[in-house]
């Protein structure tokens, strides 16, 4: 056999993908990580026990069940979710954007979002073959209404994301603005992503009985199962039946749907979690928000988004790890976001030790 895998695979594989980098995530060995707007809290000792019992009867020999009925239904329970609507259970958030993308992707199909928002919307889009249209937010980054409705008449997607609270600003969108999106979308799907719900003052789960073109997208990743990775859609049964048809079989592990089980069944644990964050995330707001050196934008999730005055972002990220926390850096993406930093919400020890680090690389880098 002539040739070279290099050679082979410059000839096969498509021109964008060769063309593109792999999603790139920062070694974090030996730093306190901020970064990755995960729960900071493990499990407690019982809840480990009772997982450890329920994992070591699991049946690895067996498929696992293709919906995960026993975990839907502990969601319902959970999130108080009516039976009158459809779930269907992901491999995380992005499989579930993956999975919608593929079921509406025809050729000239557009997507659309604010910007800036959560980047897998615009990379997912790419690989479905389907093009993108991004809406600059607010001076506030908040919804601007009027410039989505242009561009929805300009552009006629088939799917529109909004996700809220936003990433990476954590600002929750203004109610009415979002009703206008939604009325100006209607021939269109629009998934509202609330990915941080559990730390937001307002859900949209009710808004499902007024728009049929709504679905509902949450993940237990910022819950404290982010090493679970399981996403889910809630809407009628008439889009998630759709959707059902390409989603891979089986998706959903064995152990993972056993861990979600214990974890949803034990759900205060994980609310009261989320409380303590909710709680930090106010005391590092009065701290940051008094900082001269910083702007500081308002916040429902469980990080908060400052730019430096100065703009030495990279610098001040940088001298950051050395003072061994790490944080995102998000100037040299959106132009919207040069010279910012988005500050994970982590325990009361992380977040001073990462006031400290903060205080630290600004007076180092300063001038």
């Amino acid at each position: 056999m002539s040739g070279s895998a290099e050679s082979l695979s410059r000839l096969l594989v498509r021109e964008d993908v060769r063309a593109a980098s792999a999603y790139h995530v920062q070694d974090s060995r030996g730093l306190i990580r901020l970064d990755q707007m995960e729960s900071p809290f493990g499990w407690p000792a019982e809840l480990q026990g009772t997982l450890s019992e329920r994992l070591s009867a699991a049946q690895m020999n067996r498929y696992p069940d293709p919906h995960a009925l026993g975990v839907q239904k502990r969601l319902r329970e959970a999130f108080g979710i009516p039976s009158r609507w459809s779930l269907m259970l992901g491999n995380g958030s992005d499989e579930l954007i993956q999975i919608m993308m593929t079921a509406l992707s025809v050729p000239g199909a557009r997507v659309m979002a604010p910007a800036p928002t959560f980047v897998m919307f615009r990379v997912l889009a790419g690989w479905a073959g389907m093009a993108y249209d991004e809406v600059p937010l607010a001076d506030d980054f908040g919804l601007d209404a009027d410039a989505m409705c242009a561009a929805l008449r300009e552009h006629r997607p088939r799917i529109v994301f909004l996700a809220c609270p936003n990433n990476p600003t954590g600002n929750l969108f203004d109610a009415p603005a979002l009703e206008r999106v939604l009325e100006a979308a209607a021939g269109a799907l629009v998934v509202i992503d609330e990915a941080y719900w559990a730390f937001s003052s307002r859900d949209h789960l009710d808004w499902l009985d007024r728009h049929p073109n709504l679905v509902i997208m949450r993940t237990l990743s910022k819950l404290g199962l982010a090493g679970l990775r399981l996403g889910f859609l809630v809407g009628d049964p008439a889009w998630i039946g759709e959707f059902d048809k390409v989603r891979l079989p089986y998706n959903v592990g064995v152990l993972h749907q056993i861990a979600a089980e214990v974890a949803l069944e034990n759900f205060d644990v994980l609310r009261m979690q989320t409380r303590q964050i909710v709680s930090e995330r106010a005391r590092l707001a009065g701290i940051i928000g008094s900082d001269a050196r910083m702007h500081l934008w308002p916040g429902e999730a469980n990080f908060l988004l400052v730019r430096l005055l100065d703009g030495r972002a990279k610098d001040v990220h940088a001298a950051m790890i050395r003072h061994g926390v790490l944080v995102k850096c998000l100037d040299g993406g959106n132009p919207r976001l040069a010279g910012c930093l988005r500050l994970g919400v982590g325990t009361s020890g992380e977040n001073e030790k990462m006031l400290s680090a903060l205080d630290a690389a600004l007076q180092e880098t300063a001038g």
